[in-house]
């Protein structure tokens, strides 16, 4: 095989070549016979010179496993190189790029002629060993290993360490067990190792294969079926876990769900009492208006009362409250009497001052001595009598 040239005089400056084996294998080496002509040994192995060798499961070159790389001793023709690492693709490469001091022995205008390309390894999947009849380990990556003492080169997803033995630690899973589990997995139980998927079911709140969904507005609880009660307070929705109204609930509504109704009472967190006036004590849950009517004597939308329908006292309470009235209304007679008496009793002692003389020198017992020749004509008076008198007729 012989490819166009590389290099500053032609248009090409990077040149790749690649043999499919078929399917993933176990590799341990590659060996290349390269063309040479009689008299042009060092020139052929200047054109070869700087070359590499991939390894890869795909196609790509950029995803590949470096096998060898040409360094600045000239390659032989017929060349060989131990490559211990497993792929479906051997991927040969060159370049001759501008702006780039190669070493004096490269040709700098290339020909690519390879006349042979043989890998050596075991020929069937998933075995090693230098007679290829030892399996790889169950968990190694594409079932390959090391053809000669078995490790894994890369684990299956869910698997760590040499042999993949190992499990992904708790809350990690995947490949090299570097993808975190949601944590939403039901009873807290970590995701499957392999698949990261809750296999058990969600935790309340949450859904979908990976739990890391939570419920819409209005569900929750596991798998997110069952539905919010829709009277939280201020619309707002109930908790995604439990159902429960975290802020409260609606006027008219009470529990922890706000899914029951308010049963002869009314507003928020069903406080408030319907009017005992009520036709059966029925009112709006929400604003306390009377449902069907008011009994009598009471008016308005909640059947407010009126002075008869104020509450009655007990017997020893209006008792008791008589005693102290009839008390007070005695109390504050007599000393309504008692004022006037004593009003009364300063006009009379302004008009008659001589009242108050001791009777015994009153001149009313006494002979008066500037009447000349008449008789006592005056009369014994009771000074008592006439003081009631006096007071009775004022």
């Amino acid at each position: 095989m012989r490819t166009k040239p590389i290099g500053p005089n032609a248009l090409d400056r990077t040149v790749w070549w690649k043999v499919d084996l078929g399917g993933v294998y176990n590799i341990y080496s590659v060996s290349i016979l390269f063309k040479n002509y009689d008299g042009y040994d060092s020139r052929q192995r200047g054109r070869f010179a700087g070359f590499s060798l991939f390894i890869s499961n795909t196609e790509d070159r950029d995803s590949s496993s470096l096998c060898y790389k040409d360094g600045q001793e000239l390659p032989p023709l017929n060349f060989s190189t131990t490559c211990t690492l497993f792929g479906r693709y051997v991927i040969f490469y060159n370049e001759r790029l501008d702006g780039v001091a190669y070493p004096a022995e490269y040709v700098t205008n290339v020909y690519t002629e390879l006349c042979e390309v043989t890998v050596y390894g075991c020929s069937k999947p998933g075995i090693y060993g230098k007679s290829c009849n030892l399996p790889c380990p169950t968990n190694c990556r594409y079932r390959t290993c090391h053809i000669e003492n078995g490790s894994c080169f890369n684990c299956a997803a869910g698997y760590r360490g040499i042999l993949c033995k190992t499990e992904c630690p708790h809350g990690w899973y995947g490949v090299d067990c570097k993808q975190q589990c949601s944590g939403h997995c039901r009873d807290s139980i970590s995701c499957n190792h392999v698949t990261g998927q809750c296999d058990g079911g969600c935790a309340a709140g949450w859904h979908d294969s990976f739990c890391k969904k939570e419920c819409d507005d209005g569900a929750y609880g596991y798998g997110c079926v069952k539905h919010c009660s829709g009277y939280c307070l201020n619309d707002t929705p109930c908790n995604k876990e439990t159902g429960h109204c975290d802020i409260g609930c609606a006027p008219g509504y009470i529990n922890a769900f706000c899914s029951q109704t308010c049963n002869n009472y009314y507003g928020e967190d069903c406080l408030y009492p319907c009017s005992p006036l009520c036709v059966n004590q029925t009112c709006d849950r929400f604003n306390g208006t009377c449902l069907t009517a008011c009994k009598n004597e009471s008016f308005g939308d909640k059947c407010i009362y009126i002075a008869k329908y104020l509450p009655s006292k007990s017997k020893d309470t209006e008792e008791g409250a008589l005693t102290v009235g009839l008390s007070i209304s005695l109390g504050f007679n007599v000393i309504l009497i008692f004022a006037a008496s004593f009003l009364l009793w300063r006009h009379y002692r302004k008009m008659h001052h001589w009242t108050l003389q001791l009777c015994w020198k009153s001149p009313i017992y006494e002979i008066s001595e500037h009447i000349g020749g008449q008789e006592q004509t005056y009369q014994e008076l009771n000074l008592k009598e006439n003081q009631r008198q006096n007071a009775t007729n004022t």
